[in-house]
């Protein structure tokens, strides 16, 4: 039984301000975040299967944080529901693309939202291994399954 771990990455472009917070991130502001998805499990070894060698096609995993995160929130501002927003989000163009989140939205609040949705879409036999997060090229924060049993 061996355990084998694989790593997508993804870039998106993302804006967002910290409501109520005492630093510049107060303002809008955006982040080319790159961030790396590692999940695991074993191999397949059905040889009738079509995906035998593999613990999880790359394109399926592709599919997954697309469709959760990457396209949810590619040139998006994310705001927190407790920000009064209303007037920002009423100006027409800039802010189609706007998501309301029940949370700050630092980094790492960022990251549990991210491996909760992961987590959801996974197939049965795949867990969610470590999510990895660059707000900048070098400041980031990470998600580990083995930090949140």
């Amino acid at each position: 039984m061996a355990k084998i771990r694989l790593t997508k990455e993804f870039r998106f472009e993302t804006a967002h301000a910290l409501w109520n917070y005492d630093g510049l991130c107060r303002n809008i502001h955006g982040h080319s975040y790159i961030m790396a998805v590692t999940i695991i499990g074993e191999p397949i070894k059905d040889v009738d299967n079509v995906k035998l060698g593999m613990v999880m096609d790359f394109g399926d995993l592709k599919k997954i944080v697309n469709e959760e995160i990457v396209d949810r929130l590619d040139h998006c501002i994310v705001l927190s529901k407790n920000a009064p927003s209303e007037q920002l989000l009423s100006i027409p163009q800039m802010s189609e693309r706007h998501a309301i989140v029940d949370y700050q939205p630092t980094c790492e609040n960022m990251l549990i939202d991210f491996a909760d949705r992961i987590k959801k879409r996974l197939p049965q036999n795949i867990k969610l291994f470590s999510i990895k997060l660059n707000e900048t090229a070098n400041s980031y924060a990470e998600w580990h399954a083995s930090d949140n049993e």
